[in-house]
């Protein structure tokens, strides 16, 4: 087979599959009529005032916008845990997970729970570098376990808003 009919297959089937997704009546959430329309810069947040609630906050306004035109809220709580998961022979815990689980209600503006849901995951980090490295490393944890559990929470919400009033 020549490189050049070797290029030619992967593209053809990237072509089919988008004719596939076209005729099956695949349309983007967030594309003309989608059904995530609903959702952008019509939440507002509550979440912890601390620097796990700001880095969720921040991550949610980031992929759904800021609330603008104020439809609904979604109250969110957040619980971290700290799990040593590797000891060295010192009895010094030398990695660290921590789970977490980021727990939401979405109302409308009467106060209706309109869904609700939990989000879990974890972000893990080593200590066995210096005492500055090792804390760098925990926020680093923090940020990044903050941004799956929005990730998580923006994709459930998507997948409840068919059924949520415009």
């Amino acid at each position: 087979m020549s490189s050049d009919t070797a290029l030619r297959l992967p593209r053809r089937a990237a072509l089919l599959g988008l004719c596939a997704l076209a005729g099956c009546g695949f349309r983007p959430v967030y594309g003309n009529g989608g059904t995530a329309t609903v959702l952008r810069d019509a939440i507002t947040l509550s979440a912890p005032e601390t620097p796990d609630g700001y880095a969720l906050r921040q991550r949610i306004e980031d992929r759904l916008g800021r609330a603008t035109d104020v439809r609904y809220s979604l109250d969110v709580t957040i619980d971290v845990g700290t799990v040593a998961v590797a000891v060295s022979p010192e009895d010094t815990a030398t990695r660290i997970n921590l789970p977490g689980t980021a727990t939401w209600v979405l109302k409308d503006a009467a106060g209706t729970v309109l869904g609700q849901g939990k989000a879990d995951t974890f972000a893990a980090y080593s200590t066995t570098a210096s005492t500055v490295a090792t804390l760098t490393a925990e926020d680093d944890a923090h940020s990044r376990l903050m941004v799956a559990l929005a990730d998580q929470i923006v994709t459930q919400l998507i997948a409840l808003s068919p059924r949520l009033p415009a």
